[in-house]
């Protein structure tokens, strides 16, 4: 099942996700790894929740892989 990363409430520290990051919008490269920080406190945001990764890089979801729940 894909879970819609615009969404805070499928989000969770610890998942897997694909985010996009600042300097990637144009070109829609994403980049995995690991949730550590949800940063967006909306409920939804139209272009994905602004989540910080384990190693410190900052994006919004595109594609979350992992559930740990």
């Amino acid at each position: 099942m894909n879970m819609d990363g615009r969404y805070r409430s499928n989000i969770t520290s610890g998942l897997e996700v694909d985010i996009i990051l600042k300097k990637d919008q144009r070109t829609g490269v994403s980049t995995r790894g690991f949730v550590k920080d949800i940063l967006t406190n909306s409920n939804f945001h139209p272009h994905g929740i602004k989540v910080r990764l384990m190693d410190g890089r900052v994006g919004r979801v595109k594609e979350i892989f992992s559930n740990n729940k």
